[in-house]
């Protein structure tokens, strides 16, 4: 049986865990260093299963060696987002938490596939691989699905389309800085900005949708005010860990270590990618217009700004 290990009992722990059982992708061991919880939320997950018809077990723990031989890790452990925070700021506790988790994911799981959830994503991707010492194409970063399905939502309600006929994606690093790609995105296989010509739908309705975009996630943190987004989350990396589990071959966006693409070296940030059973098999490098590089180069310059102050931290 596939073996999943949730690193974070949170709300996006909690909904990964129903998520996977629901999908019966295998196994799930939820951790969290919170006595009680990751095995409230265990046992409440597993009487669900005589309602859900799945037969896949769910244990919680306080364990961390419990992740031992896992196929896939997905980690959402750290701090949230609160109103009036960036993800920015939660680059030191969180980047300690990373730091420690990834020391645990060397010494009893080394040959599993991690997504990180946690933010500030790109550089707590760095960190967990970095300590971790997977292969960077096993490591990798959710962002660019959770980014492009808002992305998606969001064309679909103003243009009063099928969310299912648009097509997008969002480069860069996961913050406010993302590029989302207006040139790459599609409604039924026409060009975006072609089927505003059909509609006679103003230009400017687009460039709303981009800045929403870009603040997607702070919108629902504003909202809750108390944590952040969880359910669309979770979905996305769910669909990576699909991806990997299933060799689907499947192109998404995600926070991926870069060698030489897009003219960037020895850092992780948010590209389309193909994963398959060998988890990054290959990253897509698309022409971007001046405009989108000049975008891009601001998103890396803040990551790399992030990476750096962690690096001090962690020293």
């Amino acid at each position: 049986m596939t073996k999943i290990s949730l690193i974070g009992a949170g709300n996006i722990g909690g909904t990964l865990s129903h998520l996977a059982a629901i999908k019966k992708l295998g196994d799930v061991t939820l951790i969290d260093v919170v006595d009680g919880m990751p095995q409230g939320k265990a046992l409440d997950l597993s009487q669900s299963s005589a309602v859900e018809g799945f037969t896949g077990k769910i244990n919680g723990t306080n364990d961390f060696s419990q992740m031992k031989n896992s196929d896939v890790i997905i980690i959402t452990a750290g701090l949230p987002r609160q109103p009036g925070m960036s993800r920015d700021d939660l680059l030191e506790t969180n980047g300690k938490i990373i730091k420690k988790i990834a020391l645990d994911i060397k010494k009893h799981s080394p040959k599993a596939f991690v997504i990180c959830i946690t933010n500030p994503l790109d550089a707590m991707v760095y960190v967990l691989q970095k300590y971790s010492k997977l292969p960077k194409n096993m490591c990798v970063g959710m962002a660019g699905v959770l980014d492009s399905s808002r992305m998606k939502f969001f064309l679909s309600e103003a243009l009063d389309v099928s969310i299912n006929d648009v097509e997008t994606f969002v480069l860069g690093g996961h913050g406010d800085d993302m590029v989302p790609l207006v040139n790459y995105t599609t409604i039924g296989g026409i060009p975006l900005m072609d089927y505003l010509k059909i509609k006679k739908i103003p230009v400017s309705k687009i460039q709303k949708i981009v800045d929403r975009t870009r603040m997607g996630g702070g919108e629902i943190v504003k909202l809750l005010k108390r944590g952040s987004a969880f359910y669309a989350p979770a979905s996305s990396a769910i669909q990576m860990a699909e991806a990997y589990l299933f060799n689907q071959k499947k192109l998404l966006p995600c926070a991926a270590y870069l060698n030489g693409q897009y003219g960037l070296k020895s850092m992780y940030m948010g590209v389309p990618t193909i994963i398959g059973s060998k988890g990054i098999e290959k990253i897509i490098e698309v022409r971007l217009s001046a405009s989108e590089k000049t975008m891009l180069k601001k998103s890396v310059k803040s990551v790399q700004g992030l990476v750096s102050a962690v690096e001090k931290i962690l020293k």
